[in-house]
């Protein structure tokens, strides 16, 4: 019969549940501030009675926000921009990482100074708005999408992963016959599911958020993002409010309002890809 190991708890591990729930009060305590604020009634927020707990419970802020038929054309395109760009930025990526990690592609060392380089130094603002009006790709989704499409620090941290992948996997795929790009597509990218969700997650966070960019290259309402959206709500609705009362309300409500509309897809997305953060940057090994 196996015996039970007994858990001592000491006074070490009673600091350290403390400060746990002391970090984890601090991050929801906003998150349950602004959902009391948003479902709350005018004269509570106006006087300032709002704590974690909604009073006088009303929808109205909401009503205003999702009333307008502007936020699920908004909802339609943010989407559309995520999926693709993120999909467009973990290819280009996760490929070009790959080939420039451990010495597998000639002049890797100087392409990856030439890439460090843009994190220092870039065209700037006006350049790339140049660049992508030559290209006619103002007013367009891929003004938005290919822009930002690699982010050096995300690239570093996947060739960095690639470095240190197990070089048997690859051999055990070259021995069976299989190309550079076989073992790549095959081999590499199945097992390397932890990286990808993490920096996937990364890009997908930054697209779903981007303001500037669309804000600069599109003109077209029609392909106006949900930031933009609800940024013209906010501000619509801070300036059509003539009595003070109302004016202090729905800067308050509408704001906390628009940010969990705007949050909410992401955080719904969120857990499905926890599990990929909490098992490392590795899936897989070597089978004898």
């Amino acid at each position: 019969m196996i015996k039970k190991k007994k858990f001592h708890f000491s006074l070490f591990d009673f600091v350290l549940y403390l400060f746990l729930l002391t970090v984890v009060a601090l991050m929801l305590f906003p998150m349950l501030h602004m959902l009391a604020v948003s479902f709350s009634s005018d004269i509570y927020v106006m006087k300032g009675q709002v704590g974690l707990w909604p009073k006088g419970f009303t929808t109205k802020v909401y009503g205003y926000v999702l009333e307008d038929s502007r936020i699920f054309k908004a909802y339609g395109n943010t989407i559309l921009y995520t999926v693709l760009g993120t999909a467009i930025s973990l290819t280009i990526t996760a490929m070009g990482a790959y080939a420039l990690s451990g010495g597998r592609m000639i002049g890797s060392r100087f392409f990856s100074l030439m890439i460090v380089f843009t994190m220092f130094f870039s065209g700037g603002m006006v350049p790339t708005y140049l660049t992508l009006r030559s290209y006619h790709l103002l007013d367009t989704i891929w003004a938005v999408v290919l822009p930002g499409a690699v982010s050096t620090w995300n690239f570093l941290v996947m060739r960095s992963f690639f470095d240190s992948y197990p070089s048997e996997i690859e051999e055990s795929g070259k021995v069976d016959g299989l190309t550079d790009a076989g073992v790549f597509f095959r081999l590499v990218l199945p097992t390397s599911k932890a990286v990808l969700a993490t920096i996937g997650l990364y890009y997908a966070v930054s697209i779903w958020n981007a303001y500037f960019t669309p804000f600069i290259y599109l003109n077209n309402p029609d392909l106006f993002p949900l930031q933009l959206i609800l940024h013209e709500l906010l501000s619509a609705g801070s300036s059509n409010n003539n009595a003070i009362g109302d004016v202090l309300v729905m800067q308050e409500s509408l704001k906390y309002a628009t940010v969990l509309v705007s949050i909410a897809p992401i955080m719904c997305v969120y857990p499905f890809l926890q599990k990929y953060f909490v098992k490392g940057v590795m899936i897989g090994a070597v089978k004898g």
